[in-house]
């Protein structure tokens, strides 16, 4: 097992706002993946007025919302300001630390939006991608082979967003769909990786359902804190049955 002196903080940005589909569950299934291994895990709840120096987070979480109020968060972000959370934010996805953005978190790190009226809100601009509102929302359970994380494991999840995202050219998609529609149902796309970020529309939540992709984070989190840490396995019989169970009925 894990020296039990290893320890990470997840920084779980708005959980009020954005918590759509039990996306909180997601730090949830990190929390306890790290202390069956005997990791101690804290999580910071970092909601609007609230603040902590980002150079102590390991790991950040941003959920997904319904058409969330942008005024309130893009004012607590303080895009576009020197030393705001946004700034910050940027800087620490440039120094790898690994971040889970899902829907309209993973929308808030692109460069823009642009919603049904064509206004157009400057969003943090961290990620190589833009997203414009469809005229119809893409609904539904969603398969796309993870492209992007080591072993291309198989995703299973749920999408509900009104939203298409485009990648800039060059740009890595997470994955490929398999069943569903994606970044934006064109393309064939699913989310975006960017450096040590993972971004999809996968609600679910989408960790308990695709443990590879929890222990993935876990360890970029703890490599980047304790050099050359392993993750020891974990018996995920039941996640994995659970999994696989999903898959084979969204495919058949």
């Amino acid at each position: 097992m894990a020296d039990e002196s290893m320890q990470i903080t997840i920084g779980h940005l708005y959980p009020d706002l954005l918590n759509l589909y039990g996306d909180r569950g997601n730090t949830i299934a990190l929390a306890k993946r790290c202390e069956w291994r005997g990791i101690d895990a804290r999580v910071v709840d970092l909601g609007a007025g609230q603040d902590v120096d980002f150079e102590d987070i390991d790991l950040f979480f941003i959920g997904g919302g319904q058409d969330f109020d942008q005024r309130t968060l893009l004012a607590d972000l303080g895009v576009g300001v020197t030393g705001s959370k946004a700034t910050r934010l940027q800087q620490a996805i440039e120094r790898d630390v690994p971040v889970l953005a899902i829907c309209g978190g993973y929308q808030i790190l692109g460069e823009y939006y642009v919603d049904h009226e064509g206004h157009e809100s400057a969003y943090i601009g961290a990620l190589p991608m833009y997203t414009e509102a469809g005229d119809t929302r893409l609904i539904g359970n969603i398969v796309f082979e993870a492209d992007a994380i080591e072993g291309a494991p198989t995703v299973v999840g749920f999408e509900n967003h009104a939203g298409r995202t485009h990648l800039r050219e060059g740009a890595q998609a997470l994955g490929t769909v398999v069943k569903g529609y994606g970044n934006n149902g064109d393309d064939g796309t699913e989310g975006l990786r960017y450096r040590n970020v993972i971004a999809t529309y996968s609600h679910g939540p989408l960790l308990p359902k695709n443990p590879c992709v929890a222990d993935t984070l876990i360890e970029l989190a703890l490599q980047r804190r304790y050099p050359g840490a392993k993750l020891q396995p974990l018996d995920d019989a039941l996640e994995e049955a659970a999994h696989d169970t999903m898959e084979r009925r969204l495919i058949s």
